[in-house]
């Protein structure tokens, strides 16, 4: 049997080597800190370098998810996987992370509403959105109905992290949360990429940065 090839096994060090190869490949140049820590994260969870090309963030979203983080308030997510993959070690202990889409009463208002659970069971979370963090990483139906939400005044964020993946509404949704006139900082992956990872990744950067 052939040997095993030689590689690193130490995880801060691969961390350390795969931050330092985003940082000499990528240019983070029109990002400031922390921002460039976001995209770091979000470059080392997909692999790929061109992300940064596509990548948009509100000026203060880092600050904005940090204070609502430092007040204890929810991060609402569209689907288990989002919940899944966000750090509780880098969270107060007791801050909630919330995702209903597997509610049987998330499944029914779908069907009554002819639309996905994901959005339906934003619906159900609408009264814990306030000051929250919402990540959306799966499902485009979720982030145009919390835009609804917002613009109807049935929910404020303090922070929105926009990256639906797909090839049906998912570059839409997000164009339509960076147009929109909503106030509301976000963090954004334009076109068809994005997914649970990076969205989980996104919220790790900002509870943790590159420690994360």
């Amino acid at each position: 049997m052939a040997a095993a090839p030689d590689h690193i096994r130490n995880p801060q060090e691969i961390y350390r080597q795969s931050f330092a190869i985003i940082r000499r490949e990528a240019d983070l140049s029109r990002f400031s800190k922390p921002l460039d820590d976001v995209a770091v994260r979000l470059i080392h969870a997909c692999g790929m370098i061109d992300l940064i090309d596509d990548l948009v963030m509100s000026e203060n979203a880092v600050e904005a998810g940090r204070a609502a983080l430092r007040n204890c308030r929810p991060i609402v997510c569209d689907v288990d996987m989002v919940r899944q993959g966000i750090m509780r070690r880098l969270l107060p202990d007791e801050l909630p992370i919330l995702c209903r889409v597997a509610d049987p009463e998330a499944m029914t208002m779908a069907e009554e509403l002819a639309t996905t659970r994901s959005a339906a069971a934003f619906d159900l979370l609408a009264g814990s959105m306030d000051g929250a963090i919402v990540a959306v990483g799966n499902a485009p139906t979720a982030l145009f109905r919390l835009l609804e939400m917002v613009e109807a005044g049935t929910a404020r964020p303090a922070l929105v992290v926009g990256m639906p993946v797909g090839f049906v509404g998912a570059a839409e949704s997000k164009e339509a949360l960076i147009a929109s006139s909503i106030g509301v900082p976000f963090i954004a992956v334009r076109g068809r990429r994005g997914g649970s990872a990076m969205a989980a990744a996104a919220v790790n950067a900002v509870a943790g940065g590159l420690s994360a």
